[in-house]
């Protein structure tokens, strides 16, 4: 008999895996109330703080076996829960009602836990309420210290299993990934969750989301994973076995034979030449890049060099971290998107100061938050024009909404250039900007903003929801989270009609641009730049050489000329078919 239980598919490099389970059982029950005599409140706060050390003495242990040539912000997950650890509200404020209220040490852990989750449940940002997943993940880390229980049952050997738990740390999903676990099941995250980022970046096939699976999977029993499907099979019969047996060989043999396209150049088989970059995230990813053939690098995000500190970064600093990024994409193109972040997001403790957001995905955030805070925004610009005097440097400016912004933008620049001028130093006189097109306004008014852009690149994540009006992170209602919604489609041709009638460049660097599953479609829709993680850029090459451009166009056509939803089915359909 076969059993199927539904959750949110994963999609990563890896996308199934077949394998005995393995149930993680951590035993977190309820911590319960207890308090200490007012002699032991010394040695109860030396416990706590004793803890805290060995959670981060732990985490620490654990960055130090991730693998070398790992992507960067799998470490900059077990960063974050590192300072987190001294951050007074977790580190101080337990002990204050040790002393007080003579709780101990694991109860009053569990109080101030309580409070701050309340904080997070009332915040709107997706943002904020993935940091309420980092403090559960660094108090668990203290609890499991205080309780005697550091291993958490991953410290094995877990070689061809997979592992089925409630949730899992980012320090859980590395140790496992360390320990050999095939596949994860999850009963808790969605896909833009730590879990779920975390298994893109590292390859390994999971579906989170999937309620109770702790109650209803045991161990041993043979599991299907199918992340790209979001679908755990249990107990699977001979024939379901001997399908994805074959199509996991199938996979070993296709990464084999995507290898040998590295040296081929990308393009259709009528000839259209079509550019392949990747988005990154550190210097350090992009050997990653480079070994998936990309031609360049079409998104780089700089909001790390924001997080975790108190002050924003400097000018020297932008610059140090824009030369390592020329320096190693040796010579390729580097597009590098200025903030894109708000106020809420990560400048807590620092010189900027704004009023909480009623809903920060719609408040001062990203371009907005950069041009009412000119102080934060010109370090990073003069940056951009000083290290574009040694590379081939392009600027992005994120979450446009009027054009507006970017003569606002172009003016700051020419002023940057005076003072550079004055200061004696190096910079680039022309360097290239571009824009985001993430907020449907953005893709109506794509032709205005196409007069006074050099690009236009596509973020299809945020325009998606903005479109639709729902929120990718949302477990509620994220199956709404639709690329293929005639709306979508029609902002996007919108979008690259403008760049071909304005004679500029038009690329994607959404999730979209990177899954092989789009790569007819967006080729007939007119995309000739996509941009995308590493891990995807072979298979959507494959799929640029195996279609012809012109036949797309056409079939793209009928698509966005207002059929109705039948004849809209209908026309899409040979349009996702992968070619072979």
């Amino acid at each position: 008999m076969t059993c199927a239980c539904l959750g949110i598919g994963i999609a990563s490099a890896h996308a199934e895996a077949l394998g005995p389970a393995w149930v993680l059982h951590r035993g977190d029950d309820e911590i319960q109330p207890r308090r200490i005599a007012p002699a032991e409140v010394e040695s109860e706060a030396r416990r706590f703080r004793r803890a805290v050390d060995t959670a981060r003495q732990r985490l620490q242990r654990i960055r130090a076996r991730i693998p070398e040539g790992t992507p960067a912000d799998i470490a900059e997950f077990i960063d974050a829960h590192i300072l987190m650890l001294g951050d007074a509200a977790i580190a101080e404020a337990p002990q204050e009602l040790i002393r007080e209220r003579l709780f101990a040490a694991e109860w009053a852990l569990q109080v101030k836990r309580d409070a701050l989750l309340q904080v997070f449940d009332e915040m709107e940002d997706p943002y904020l309420r993935t940091r309420k997943d980092d403090l559960e993940h660094v108090v668990r880390e203290i609890q499991k210290a205080l309780l005697g229980d550091e291993g958490n049952g991953l410290d094995q050997d877990l070689d061809g299993r997979i592992v089925i738990a409630i949730d899992l740390a980012p320090a859980d999903t590395i140790l496992l990934h360390d320990r050999g676990a095939a596949a994860f099941v999850t009963e808790y995250g969605g896909p833009m969750s730590h879990t779920a980022i975390l298994a893109r970046s590292l390859g390994i096939p999971a579906v989170v989301g999937v309620r109770h699976a702790t109650r209803y999977l045991r161990a041993e029993e043979t599991l299907i994973v199918d992340g790209g499907q979001g679908v755990v099979l249990a107990h699977p019969d001979s024939l379901v076995l001997d399908h994805y047996q074959h199509r996991l060989e199938q996979a070993r043999a296709h990464h084999a034979v995507l290898r040998r396209l590295l040296a081929r150049p990308s393009r259709t088989r009528d000839g259209v030449n079509v550019e392949l970059l990747a988005n990154v995230e550190m210097p350090g990813d992009l050997e990653r890049a480079r070994d998936s053939g990309a031609r360049g690098v079409g998104l780089y995000r700089t909001e790390f060099l924001y997080m975790n500190r108190e002050r924003p970064p400097d000018e020297e600093e932008h610059l140090a971290a824009y030369r390592a990024i020329l320096e190693g994409a040796e010579g390729l193109p580097v597009t590098i998107r200025t903030l894109d972040l708000g106020a809420d997001k990560g400048l807590e403790g620092g010189e900027i100061r704004c009023p909480p957001a009623y809903n920060p995905a719609l408040g001062l955030r990203a371009i907005r938050l950069c041009l009412k805070e000119p102080e934060l925004f010109r370090p990073q610009l003069r940056a951009m024009l000083r290290a574009a005097a040694e590379g081939p440097l392009r600027i992005m400016l994120p979450m446009l909404s009027q054009v507006n912004e970017v003569l606002s933008v172009r003016r700051l620049l020419e002023q940057l250039r005076g003072e550079l001028h004055r200061d004696g130093l190096d910079f680039a006189p022309q360097v290239p900007l571009g824009g985001m097109i993430e907020v449907p306004a953005a893709a109506l008014s794509a032709p205005l903003f196409a007069r006074h852009l050099d690009f236009l690149s596509i973020g299809t994540n945020d325009l998606i929801q903005y479109t639709l009006a729902i929120d990718r992170t949302d477990d509620e209602v994220n199956y709404l989270f639709d690329p293929l919604h005639p709306a979508v489609l029609r902002l996007i041709h919108l979008t690259i009609q403008a760049g071909q009638a304005h004679a500029i460049p038009v690329s994607m660097c959404g999730e979209m641009a990177g899954d092989a599953h789009y790569t007819r479609l967006l080729l007939g829709l007119g995309l000739r730049q996509f941009s995308m993680e590493p891990h995807g850029l072979l298979e959507v090459k494959e799929q640029v050489m195996a279609s012809n451009a012109a036949e797309l166009h056409h079939l793209a056509q009928r698509l966005v000329a207002g059929l109705d939803r039948e004849d809209y089915r209908r026309h899409l359909e040979p349009l996702l078919q992968t070619a072979s």
